[in-house]
């Protein structure tokens, strides 16, 4: 546990707009230990969802967390925030989905076994039918 975390952003439909959910998930256990859901995709998105595994696990050691090429992983914010919690940053090829294949592994449980099968009305709907997948199922 906490010797490596990866991190992604995916998007979720509903009939108010897009809901955006960044993860973060701990290599060793494949467990989403941080999470994050806004109206936007902004580096709060995934500071948020970073902020929250590192409150939770409290990691002793170095941890590295794997990220993609997107604007909110190279934002000044993010590489601070790495530096003063510890962490080691570390991205994928550009354009390379299969760097990061965990995290796109849990997306695509999420929506094939809960997002797909619905039609949310509004993101609040959307939010507790995530938040019911990640941390009660």
């Amino acid at each position: 546990p906490n010797q490596a975390w990866v991190t992604d952003v995916t998007y979720i439909k509903t009939h108010e707009g897009w809901l955006y959910l960044a993860v973060v998930v701990d290599l060793f256990s494949r467990r989403v230990i941080g999470w994050s859901m806004q109206q936007r995709m902004t580096k709060e998105l995934v500071l948020d969802a970073l902020l929250m595994a590192v409150w939770r696990r409290k990691p002793k050691h170095r941890v590295v967390v794997h990220s993609d090429q997107g604007s909110q992983y190279t934002s000044h914010d993010w590489s601070s925030f790495l530096k003063s919690n510890n962490l080691e940053g570390s991205m994928s090829r550009r354009g390379n989905c299969h760097d990061n294949a965990v995290a796109e592994s849990f997306f695509q449980l999420l929506k094939r076994e809960r997002i797909k099968r619905k039609v949310y009305s509004n993101r609040a709907e959307a939010r507790r039918d995530v938040f019911d997948y990640i941390e009660m199922f």
